[in-house]
C-alpha cells in the first residue's frame, strides 16, 4: 500500500509579516501540494505568497470554520497539515505533523500543554487561556471520548488530518470552532488521533485576530449545542 499524499495548507488573514518571516523557511519540497487558503486580506499577503509560486484560494465565506472547509475542498492530497504563518510556532513543526500523519492516524493535533510543548502563558503565574483550553479539553474527552489517544490541547489550530476523515466530521462552514468541533467529533467517530509538540512563542506584529473572552463564549455556545445535538453538522 503506497504512501498518502500530503499537501500543506497556509490559512491566512492580513499575516504578511508573518509570511515573511515563515514562509521562506517552510520545507515546501517535503509536500506533494502547497497551497494557501486567505481570508480577504487587504495588506498583501495574497500577492507575496503568489510571487513565491504558492496558489492562493480566496474563501467564499468568512471565519475560520469556513477555511479549514474550503481547505479540504479544494486540497488534492489524500491528508492535509494546515499551518498558520505568523512567527509563533517554529516551522519545523510542519515536518512533525507531516510524518506522524505518513504513520496512518487520521488526525494530527499540535498541543502546547503536552511534554515538549510550551504555551505563551507557561512564564505567567496566571494563565487564563492555557486553563480554559485545559479544563474544555477534559470535558470534550469526558463526553465523548471512549478510546485512542487524549488530546491536550484541543485548540490549537496549526493541524494535520486525513481528508476524508476531516470531511466525516461534518465540520459546519460557519464560525470560529473548528478546533472544538473537530476535536469531538474525532472522539465522537473513533477516529485514530495523536500529537505533537508545539512551542508557542507571542506574535511579534500586530493583535490575535480571536479575542478570548468572545472566542470563549462562542466555543462554550457550540458545546452546549453539541451536547444537545442542535449544530447543524450533526444533523442527518
Amino acid at each position: 500500500m503506497s504512501a498518502p499524499t500530503v499537501g500543506l495548507c497556509l490559512l491566512t488573514f492580513n499575516e504578511l509579516e508573518g509570511c515573511r518571516r515563515d514562509v521562506p523557511l517552510l520545507p515546501r519540497g517535503e509536500f506533494d501540494e502547497v497551497f494557501c487558503v486567505d481570508g480577504g486580506s487587504k495588506d498583501g499577503t495574497g500577492d507575496y505568497l503568489k510571487g513565491l509560486g504558492i496558489p492562493v484560494h480566496v474563501q467564499p465565506k468568512r471565519g475560520l470554520n469556513a477555511a479549514y472547509v474550503h481547505a479540504a475542498r479544494v486540497a488534492k492530497t489524500d491528508a492535509l497539515v494546515v499551518f498558520f504563518p505568523k512567527g509563533t510556532v517554529p516551522v519545523s513543526i510542519v515536518s512533525d505533523i507531516r510524518k506522524a500523519l505518513l504513520a496512518g492516524p487520521d488526525l494530527v493535533a499540535a498541543s502546547r500543554n503536552m511534554a515538549g510543548g510550551r504555551n505563551e502563558e507557561d512564564a505567567d503565574v496566571v494563565r487564563p487561556r492555557k486553563w480554559f483550553v485545559q479544563v474544555l479539553g477534559a470535558l470534550v474527552a469526558l463526553l465523548w471520548r471512549r478510546e485512542g489517544a487524549y488530546l491536550t490541547d484541543i485548540l490549537h489550530g496549526i493541524k494535520g488530518f486525513r481528508v476524508e476523515a476531516f470531511k466525516a466530521m461534518r465540520v459546519e462552514e460557519e464560525g470560529h470552532s473548528v478546533d472544538l468541533c473537530m476535536a469531538a467529533r474525532s472522539y465522537k467517530l473513533r477516529q485514530s488521533r495523536t500529537e505533537v509538540p508545539a512551542v508557542e512563542s507571542p506574535r511579534f506584529y500586530g493583535e490575535t485576530h480571536f479575542k478570548a473572552l468572545a472566542g470563549g463564549t462562542h466555543l462554550l455556545g457550540y458545546l452546549a449545542r453539541e451536547v444537545l445535538g442542535a449544530n447543524p453538522g450533526q444533523a442527518g
